[in-house]
């Protein structure tokens, strides 16, 4: 058995074997990116749940646009070796057309790019920036926030990391779920007959002390519906 965490593991464990089964504790866009054939109908050796997908990166752009109504300008900062980065720019382009806001991907291969990034940043202000989850996200937040460029990012760490919002499937749930389905296999169950499971529960969680050093002020009726609220 192998459990995996974000789509790049899921896709090396899947490569390196057709047999053994694979639960996805943590993927996104299972059925995008190859790793079964349907959410239904998982049809190989990998199920598990899918907690990243479109909607979900375009809920980021949703975010920003509530903190900050006048932002015009967004950069996607997107791992290039997942294969979830074609889904989650599409996310952030649909909800950036939707809202008014320009989407400016960029496209990272490696974490040794990630300082150089930030640091053209410096030269070209966006209005704030996405960070894609399975990128380096601690080192993400700290230059964002050493910039004072506010940062959001599906993955609820990152705002425990120093980002400013973080928007995200309730890990732990899926970490439980993930044991179920471990369960389920090792008593016979086969990974091609068990449905891909979806998060049901999301959370927000707005770090209010980063939100402070970057003079930004989140809105009441946001900070009302936050799940955790650092401060």
């Amino acid at each position: 058995m192998i459990v995996t965490w974000f789509t790049p593991a899921a896709t090396a464990a899947k490569q390196a074997t057709q047999e053994i089964p694979i639960v996805c504790a943590l993927c996104g866009d299972m059925v995008g990116t190859g790793l079964v054939d349907s959410l239904a109908q998982p049809g190989g050796n990998v199920t598990g749940s899918t907690s990243l997908n479109a909607e979900t990166s375009g809920k980021t752009v949703e975010l920003i646009r509530e903190i900050m109504p006048s932002a015009h300008r967004v950069r996607a900062l997107a791992n290039a070796p997942d294969p979830f980065s074609k889904s989650f720019l599409k996310g952030i382009q649909l909800a950036g057309e939707a809202t008014g806001i320009a989407i400016e991907p960029i496209m990272i291969h490696s974490a040794e790019e990630l300082d150089a990034v930030f640091s053209a940043m410096e030269r070209s202000r966006p209005d704030a920036i996405i960070v894609q989850p399975s990128l380096p996200t601690k080192r993400a937040a700290e230059l964002a926030l050493a910039l004072r460029i506010p940062a959001v990012c599906a993955w609820r760490e990152f705002a425990h990391d120093g980002g400013l919002v973080s928007y995200f499937g309730a890990e732990v749930d899926m970490y439980r779920r993930a044991a179920v389905f471990v369960d389920k296999i090792l008593k016979g169950a086969k990974p091609a007959e068990l449905p891909v499971e979806q998060p049901t529960r999301f959370e927000l969680v707005i770090n209010l002390k980063s939100a402070k050093a970057i003079g930004l002020s989140i809105p009441p009726t946001l900070l009302a519906r936050a799940d955790e609220v650092i401060e």
